[in-house]
């Protein structure tokens, strides 16, 4: 009876002070931490775990609101990936994401996911098409280009005409000396 009531004794203690500690992986924990503060939008680092499941540490870097690592469930997808650091940017390349995943043997494999095929999956074609799962240490990069709109040409120009101005009066200036 004591040795059972020390071994929870020492569960509890354990589980207190982190849950991550049994899992087998450096990438995955089991449940969520106990702190209150689920995302903090300058820190780069989210969580999003669940307390009652295996979780994985993956990062998204690129054309999105909120880049960074996360601890997301073992059970999430690209799409939730995607959605929990805030989206794509208007400049990212849906159709080009790239998947990198470390090999066990220490090689690393990327795989090329298009947006339009997680997002129209239908009955039929979820046979044909198969949605990488994430795995533990997994980078999602988005990639993409800045768009510039038509205030961002018109600042442009702008700042090449006032040069062009500013130039020509000071030669016009020198000149008339």
């Amino acid at each position: 009876m004591k040795l059972a009531k020390f071994i929870s004794m020492i569960i509890c203690i354990i589980s207190l002070f982190g849950a991550g500690t049994f899992a087998q992986n450096d990438g995955m924990q089991l449940g969520s931490n106990l702190s209150p503060f689920r995302q903090v939008p300058q820190g780069g680092f989210y969580d999003y775990s669940d307390p009652q499941a295996v979780n994985i540490k993956v990062a998204i870097w690129g054309w999105v609101k909120y880049p960074g690592k996360y601890i997301i469930p073992s059970y999430a997808t690209v799409n939730d990936l995607l959605s929990y650091s805030g989206g794509p940017t208007d400049a990212a390349h849906l159709e080009n994401l790239k998947l990198m995943r470390m090999n066990e043997d220490s090689t690393q494999t990327i795989l090329n996911v298009k947006y339009s095929d997680l997002i129209m999956m239908t009955d039929e074609s979820k046979s044909l098409i198969k949605s990488p799962s994430l795995k533990p240490n997994d980078v999602l990069l988005v990639t993409g280009e800045p768009r510039y709109y038509f205030r961002d040409y018109f600042s442009m120009a702008l700042s090449v005409v006032s040069v062009v101005v500013s130039v020509a009066t000071l030669i016009v200036v020198y000149l008339r000396k």
